[in-house]
């Protein structure tokens, strides 16, 4: 439970239970959303519906129980667990005469909170004014509007076109700065990629101790705390699995069910660390009644941003708060699929130490290449780092290579010459 101080903004909470699954979120995860973000829930407000409504998203009738409770409770604001239309969010402020805010809001409010580094706060305010944008027109409902042509046009219209203006510019501003963090975050991906430490990322959904693990593996004092987003700044720690296995491991951003568009975009640069890894640790909370589904979810965005080739173990956290024994469970290859472990007490650490180093000794890898004639940079790249085996010219002027690299390695290698589509032969 997080302890919020006395003067918290209070908030009357809406909850709507769709018989479709499209909509449907889950009302724990909306509860732990708000404590998260420094909200006092005065009120929870949940009803049964097919699908939402058109002006209000929830029936007028429930809107009057929620104009009820705003009073009851002197309430400061309505949060909806669901991501709402700019319309349907100006009809409920008009309505309701209280802000409202939808469940993209307050996920894009608590990273403005919890971001540290200077690109983490470049990418927060990009997404939320990205995101703003689509709503501009709700802060400037109390200017009168005047009908008319040229010369008659209401302070409220003009206002609105130069708060389009100035967001444009910020928007552009922002990405032209994320663009120079960018190409230094490539070129750091590029020296890991050149050198034979392997790279490993932990992924999963948020508050399941990814932080925590990461500490664990690697003696850094990285913030983890009970809540959700807890770290958003991606961190990088050498650390070396016992004996002798040197590795980069890297931290990443919690995902979330139904994260959104302008999160995933704005946080791009940062989660392609996870696409250039050469192992995922994907950490789950062994006690989440609710963790198939997040499993799907977090594989889901790690589809979304083109790290699906990269092969994973499933860590299985928590095992100590559920009195679970530690364990390994492997695939039908005989490689380690499921580790049971404790990050806080350290159970099972061995067993993910050698689950993690099956992987890395088996991660070298006979590929054959069919390569163009423009891939001379790459050709010249896998030979400087010594893993070509042998080479055939072909008819069309390129050449028929076969290496031995670690298929995640190959990929950077690939993406990072132009040639993504090159063909790949296991």
């Amino acid at each position: 439970m997080i302890d919020l101080p006395p003067d918290s903004p209070r908030a009357v909470l809406v909850h709507i239970n769709f018989r479709s699954g499209q909509f449907t979120e889950e009302l724990d995860e909306f509860l732990e959303l708000v404590a998260s973000s420094g909200v006092s829930a005065v009120d929870t407000i949940t009803c049964s519906k097919d699908v939402p409504h058109s002006r209000y998203f929830i029936g007028e009738g429930k809107v009057d129980d929620i104009r009820q409770s705003i009073t009851a409770h002197a309430a400061d604001l309505v949060i909806f667990n669901h991501a709402i239309t700019p319309a349907q969010e100006r009809n409920l402020e008009q309505a309701l005469d209280c802000r409202v805010i939808d469940r993209v809001e307050l996920i894009l409010d608590i990273f403005a909170q919890r971001a540290r580094s200077y690109e983490g706060k470049l990418q927060v305010e990009l997404a939320q004014l990205q995101h703003l944008s689509t709503r501009l027109i709700r802060g400037w409902t109390h200017l009168e509007r005047q009908k008319g042509g040229i010369g008659l046009r209401g302070p409220g219209e003009t206002q609105l076109e130069t708060d389009r203006r100035l967001i444009g510019k910020r928007i552009k501003n922002i990405n032209n700065r994320l663009q120079k963090v960018r190409s230094q975050r490539q070129q750091s991906a590029k020296q890991r990629t050149g050198s034979s430490t392997p790279v490993i990322s932990l992924v999963g959904y948020t508050n399941v101790g990814k932080s925590t693990l990461f500490n664990r593996l690697s003696g850094a004092d990285v913030y983890a705390a009970d809540k959700l987003f807890a770290t958003l700044d991606p961190t990088l720690r050498r650390f070396t699995i016992p004996p002798a296995t040197d590795v980069i491991l890297t931290d990443t951003v919690g995902f979330i069910r139904h994260i959104p568009h302008d999160l995933i975009e704005a946080f791009h640069a940062t989660l392609e660390e996870t696409r250039h890894s050469d192992l995922l640790l994907h950490v789950i909370d062994a006690g989440d009644p609710d963790r198939h589904a997040h499993v799907e979810q977090v594989n889901e965005v790690i589809q979304q941003i083109g790290a699906a080739h990269v092969p994973q173990i499933e860590v299985y956290n928590k095992i100590d708060q559920q009195d679970l024994p530690a364990r390994v469970e492997t695939d039908d290859r005989g490689l380690p699929h499921r580790v049971w472990i404790s990050a806080q007490s350290g159970q099972g650490l061995e067993m993910l130490y050698d689950s993690m180093r099956t992987y890395l000794a088996d991660r070298i890898e006979r590929h054959r290449l069919n390569l163009p004639a423009t891939a001379g940079k790459l050709r010249a790249k896998l030979f400087d780092i010594g893993v070509v085996e042998n080479e055939q010219l072909t008819d069309q002027g390129g050449w028929l290579m076969d290496v031995y690299i670690e298929t995640p390695r190959l990929y950077r290698l690939c993406n990072e010459s132009g040639l993504p589509d090159v063909e790949l032969q296991l």
